[in-house]
């Protein structure tokens, strides 16, 4: 299972830097950790479950891709913010198990289809990903555009650089 978006080694020990990689180690990554069983039942989770008002999760491969390599990790950040505050990502596509409509309506607006794939530790905001593997943040202040891949979002993300604002134009 390979994207357009996956243009890097997972293995590589130089994808991430320094303080980035050390977070991640520190939560239980490490270069080439692929867990695809339970990426399969996150992904049998989200298909199955339909909200009352009929909304489902649509699952594609950049989504498991993702799931595979971080699920399960929650993440801190490895000091102080570049632009921002930091923050602690927990990657766990099943926190966003009943956003099935928000993610579909925020998909539809950017010509895509989005898949849960966390939240912000502290519940603040859910994370998304398209199709391409573009990750999202939705949170109570708007939606966010965090980055080309997972690799950049979570850079963003545990460094505290000021993620894109989504706007209408």
């Amino acid at each position: 299972m390979t994207t357009a978006s996956a243009s890097y080694d997972r293995s590589s020990a130089t994808r991430f830097s320094v303080a980035v990689d050390s977070a991640l180690r520190t939560a239980g990554w490490e270069p080439g950790r692929w867990d695809i069983k339970q990426a399969e039942f996150w992904a049998d989770a989200l298909r199955d479950h339909t909200t009352p008002a009929g909304h489902q999760h649509t699952v594609f491969p950049a989504a498991v891709e993702a799931w595979a390599e971080f699920g399960g990790l929650t993440v801190g950040a490895p000091g102080p913010g570049r632009q921002i505050a930091p923050v602690t990502v927990r990657l766990d596509p099943l926190t966003g198990l009943h956003l099935a409509r928000t993610f579909a309506d925020l998909g539809r607006a950017l010509s895509t289809q989005l898949c849960p794939l966390g939240v912000e530790a502290d519940g603040g905001s859910h994370l998304a990903l398209d199709r391409e593997g573009r990750v999202y943040g939705i949170d109570h202040t708007g939606d966010w555009y965090l980055g080309a891949g997972i690799d950049e979002a979570l850079t963003l993300l545990l460094t505290g650089l000021q993620p894109t604002r989504l706007t209408t134009g």
